[in-house]
């Protein structure tokens, strides 16, 4: 489908604003999408506009934002995700599965008027309260689990970005070194706005930034993330038992999030040599 619409024609036309607003844990306000909404549309293509950006067209008229803003990404592989997402909906939109639109929408109407740097630091606060970080001192089996689950990823991390982080029992967490916040903040500051939108996105899903490095670095697969992010709540129901549906819809729809997030903040980052070979392959 990529290649398909990556074929489209490209036309210009009237604006259509797109209902899809962030849900991003730092901007709640922002979701302004409705449950679903009859598709108004037959076709969905792309096109370049000014400045090289790039636009969606549905039918005859141009994407908008929530904010009123024209819809346009900095590159033509995220277009063309976007547009599949637009593509692939039925008879009714569902707006609340359709996370690059979302992610796209935030940083293009920045709703809470952030800057790269005020990102960063919400993106850092994570650290303080990581996951991985926070143990507990019962029952045992527990404590086995995530020392065996955990443990590697704090190696891998801290050896990945010479840093100390380490783990605490205590209400309090761990003392995270000023060296080491340091270094992430750093390495933060290497991603453009785009992508570090689709981070901290990412960071808030799994409430993780170890996690969530892990995952963009090709370390950790989105499965094995979010099951780490869920770990004592996946003891528990092996040890009790779950709701029969309830737990897979939860878990799969942290995994589509997590995803999303993911393929933006890569398809935000990477190279347009790398992108292009995305859109031939």
């Amino acid at each position: 489908m990529l290649r398909g619409l990556a074929r489209l024609c490209r036309r210009g036309g009237t604006a259509v604003q797109s209902p899809c607003g962030c849900v991003a844990a730092s901007s709640p306000a922002y979701s302004t999408a409705t449950p679903g909404r009859k598709k108004f549309y037959q076709d969905v293509s792309i096109s370049q506009g000014q400045g090289g950006l790039f636009e969606i067209n549905l039918d005859r008229g141009k994407l908008k934002t929530p904010g009123g803003k024209l819809f346009t990404v900095p590159s033509e592989v995220l277009a063309v995700a976007v547009a599949t997402e637009w593509d692939s909906q039925k008879d009714t939109l569902k707006f609340y599965t359709m996370h690059l639109t979302t992610l796209c929408n935030t940083a293009l109407d920045n709703p809470t008027q952030r800057n790269k740097e005020q990102v960063i630091t919400a993106a850092l606060k994570f650290l303080e309260t990581d996951t991985v970080c926070y143990r507990v001192e019962e029952p045992p089996g527990l404590v086995e689990l995530q020392n065996n689950e955990w443990d590697p990823v704090l190696d891998w991390i801290e050896k990945r970005y010479n840093v100390v982080i380490g783990s605490s029992s205590s209400i309090m967490g761990p003392l995270i070194p000023k060296e080491t916040k340091a270094t992430f903040r750093q390495h933060l500051a290497s991603y453009n706005f785009w992508a570090l939108i689709g981070l901290e996105f990412v960071i808030a899903q799994l409430k993780s930034l170890v996690l969530s490095f892990g995952l963009i670095d090709r370390h950790l697969t989105v499965e094995k993330a979010v099951l780490l992010s869920r770990l004592e709540e996946e003891y528990q129901i092996q040890r009790w038992g779950n709701v029969e549906w309830a737990h897979d819809y939860d878990m799969y729809e942290l995994r589509a999030r997590t995803a999303a997030g993911t393929l933006f903040v890569h398809l935000c980052s990477e190279s347009s040599t790398v992108k292009h070979k995305l859109l031939q392959d």
